[in-house]
Order: structure tokens, then sequence, then C-alpha cells
């Protein structure tokens, strides 16, 4: 079996973008948008970082198959998922588990990671 570990996206070389292995790819937590205190905003920037690493490995984000979203704040959680329906196309969406949590980053307010699966035509 092959493993192939895309580059880091972060100034931490131990974590790699993504990891592709067995036929799927495992995708390292993924953040953005820190410049605005907005969870919403936050995870559109989040979720274009995801599709980013994704697109480099030649998939999508219709090829995800499960995502945990992490939040710092608990009443974030009705908008941030519905943000969800700007970039899955609807009734395909990956399984999910939301985790409440704090950040090394002081201002980061969402954070996504996940797994996608390498679809036959790649």
């Amino acid at each position: 079996m092959m493993i192939v570990r895309a580059a880091s996206h972060t100034k931490d070389d131990t974590c790699p973008a993504c990891v592709v292995a067995g036929g799927f790819i495992f995708l390292a937590h993924h953040s953005g948008g820190h410049e605005k205190a907005d969870a919403v905003y936050q995870a559109k920037a989040s979720l274009n970082a995801l599709q980013k690493t994704l697109q480099s490995v030649d998939a999508s984000l219709d090829d995800m198959v499960q995502l945990t979203l992490y939040l710092k704040h608990r009443h974030d959680f009705p908008a941030v998922r519905d943000t969800f329906r700007e970039f899955f196309t609807d009734g395909h969406y990956p399984a999910r588990m939301t985790v409440f949590t704090d950040f090394i980053n002081e201002n980061c307010l969402c954070m996504i990671d996940g797994t996608a699966v390498v679809t036959s035509n790649h």
C-alpha cells in the first residue's frame, strides 16, 4: 500500500495537511479567518482550506465521508452548521461529530478535520 503525505499547511512540519492511504484521505485540522472573531467566517475559511487540501490530491468536498467540527462556543453551532449547506451538495453531507473545545490559537473559534474517500476516477 502506498502512503502519500501532503506538505504541512501550518508552521508545524510534524503535521501534514493530509495523508492518503488505503483508499482514504485523512485530513488534518484546518482552520482560518482568525483575523475576525466570527465563527461562521472562520468556518467558511476552514472549509475553503479543507477544499484546497483536497484539490491538491485530486479530490473534493464531495469525497468527504466523515468530518469533525471543533467549536470554541456551543452557541455558535446552529449558524456554523448552516454553512455546510454552502459547501456540500444537499443530501450528500459527510457523517459529522461536533466537539466543543479550547484551541492553542486564542483567536480560533472553529476547526475542521475529517476523512475523504479516494474515488475511482482519481
